[in-house]
């Protein structure tokens, strides 16, 4: 009787995740329709679209099963690497190219997982980082290859689904990064509101116990995280496709640095919050830096700084109230 109840509860909490929240179907409304509303600012919101899924990547292993990373920009720069080489040697279609880059990104998280699963968190941190820096020094290295400190030039796109052309205001480029980052979005929810995402957050918040109810841990982790290696991969494709470039910048240190303060923003742990925390960061990146060009990362750091300290408590203080008043006047009408 009481594992049918068990069942039971697992099953209409994994169909009440399920379920599309108007404030979602909102949400990417408002994505698509920005399209339409922002006409002058597709390229700045193509890199807010790609900006997401690289975060949406570190969510998975971060906000649902704790492991923390430093160099999640190797996954990054692999994939932009990967779909470079592709387009510039063997054929410049936009999908199969995203599935290169997904693909070489997926596989090398897959090789480094048992390195980065079996230690601590600040084992973890520092494998990470130095497979960063390793990648990074071989990109370098290989400038026959990979263009070194100059990039990799000379990729060209063929249009996609042989439709759509790439331009220079970045229609085409927002509205492709934008599918794949909704099409994305799409099994990374239905994979955390599965059974193996529940086991993900079992691992997360008790491993011995999860590993005493059978769940075999290790199998699972590196499962996420070649998962999230392939989310960030595919971002980084999408950067070389729509940009027609790849500079050693993809591998830099800052993206994974910049990774972890959109998450901070957003917060971790419900998809959503790399998506907001994305565009709240390369808004006020831009927003500053067009007001004080030569200081707007000493500006960028202050509101951070202050953010950390009590920004989070102080604006979902005020939602909190908004919320209870909209209610209180609901309440009063309906007398």
């Amino acid at each position: 009787m009481r594992a049918e109840t068990f069942d039971t509860k697992v099953r209409q909490a994994l169909y009440a995740g399920r379920r599309w929240h108007p404030a979602e179907i909102t949400f990417w409304f408002l994505a698509f329709a920005a399209f339409l509303l922002f006409p002058r600012n597709l390229l700045l919101l193509n890199e807010i679209a790609i900006l997401a899924l690289f975060a949406l990547s570190l969510d998975l292993i971060l906000g649902y099963v704790g492991i923390v990373s430093l160099g999640h920009a190797a996954f990054l720069g692999m994939g932009a690497y990967a779909a470079g080489l592709f387009a510039k040697h063997v054929g410049g279609d936009p999908l199969a190219g995203l599935a290169v880059g997904m693909g070489a990104a997926g596989l090398l998280g897959l090789v480094i997982s048992p390195l980065v699963l079996r230690g601590t968190d600040l084992t973890r941190l520092m494998i990470t980082l130095g497979v960063a820096l390793i990648l990074f020094e071989l990109a370098n290295s290989f400038g026959s290859l990979t263009g070194g400190a100059d990039g990799l030039q000379g990729i060209v796109m063929t249009p996609v689904l042989g439709l759509f052309d790439f331009d220079i205001f970045g229609r085409t480029a927002y509205l492709y990064s934008l599918s794949v980052l909704f099409l994305l979005f799409l099994i990374a929810r239905r994979v955390v509101h599965s059974p193996f995402g529940l086991s993900l957050r079992a691992i997360r918040d008790n491993p011995l116990r999860a590993s005493a109810s059978g769940v075999p841990n290790g199998r699972r982790l590196a499962a996420a995280y070649t998962l999230a290696a392939a989310y960030a991969g595919a971002a980084g494709a999408l950067l070389a496709q729509t940009t027609q470039f790849v500079s050693l910048d993809v591998l830099d240190f800052h993206r994974s640095a910049d990774l972890m303060l959109v998450l901070i923003i957003g917060g971790a742990g419900y998809l959503y919050g790399g998506l907001v925390g994305a565009i709240a960061f390369k808004l006020l990146q831009d927003a500053i830096a067009t007001l004080t060009p030569q200081y707007w990362m000493f500006w960028i750091g202050l509101f951070l700084v202050l953010f950390v300290l009590g920004g989070r408590e102080i604006i979902h203080g005020g939602v909190k109230v908004v919320a209870r008043r909209l209610a209180a006047l609901g309440k009063g009408r309906a007398r």
